[in-house]
C-alpha cells in the first residue's frame, strides 16, 4: 500500500523533472494535438522504464514474499491504475471506461486538459495522475 501511494509522489517528479526534462525528446509527442494516440508514440516507452523497478522487485522478492514483493507489486498495480486512468479513461486508447462519470474522473479529466493545453515543456501543471487538486473538483472548464 505504502509503494502504491508512494508512486503518485514518484510519478508527479518524473513527469515534472524527466518527461518535460531532460527526455522531453520522448514525451513531446504526447502533447502534440495533430498525431495524439492515433498510433504508439515515443512516449509510451516510459512505460517499460517504470515498470521495470516493480518487475525487478517481485522478481527478487517472490520467493520469500519479502518486502520487495510487497513494494513490487505497489509499483505494479499503481501502472495498472495509471494505465487505466490516462490511456483508456482520459485518452480513450481502449473503448473502456467511457460512461464513467463521477466527480473524481471529470475532476481527473479537467486537470490532464489542463495539462495538455501547454504544447512545450515549460509552463505545464497537474503532473501527477490520482491525486487531483480540489478547484478541478469544482471548477466546470
Amino acid at each position: 500500500m505504502l509503494a502504491f501511494v508512494s508512486m503518485e509522489g514518484v510519478a508527479w517528479l518524473s513527469h515534472k523533472y524527466i518527461m518535460h526534462g531532460f527526455l522531453w525528446h520522448l514525451h513531446e509527442d504526447h502533447h502534440t494535438r495533430e498525431n495524439i494516440l492515433t498510433h504508439f508514440e515515443k512516449n509510451d516507452f516510459f512505460f517499460l522504464l517504470f515498470a521495470t523497478p516493480g518487475i525487478t522487485l517481485i522478481l527478487f522478492g517472490v520467493n520469500e514474499l519479502s518486502w520487495m514483493f510487497f513494494a513490487g507489486l505497489g509499483i505494479a498495480l499503481y501502472g495498472l491504475a495509471y494505465f487505466l486512468i490516462h490511456d483508456v479513461f482520459i485518452h480513450r486508447r481502449l473503448k473502456w471506461l467511457r460512461n464513467s462519470n463521477s466527480a473524481y474522473f471529470r475532476a481527473i479529466r479537467r486537470a490532464h486538459k489542463v495539462h495538455h493545453k501547454h504544447l512545450g515543456k515549460e509552463h505545464g501543471e497537474c503532473f501527477g495522475m490520482l491525486w487531483v487538486p480540489i478547484k478541478y473538483f469544482k471548477s466546470e472548464s
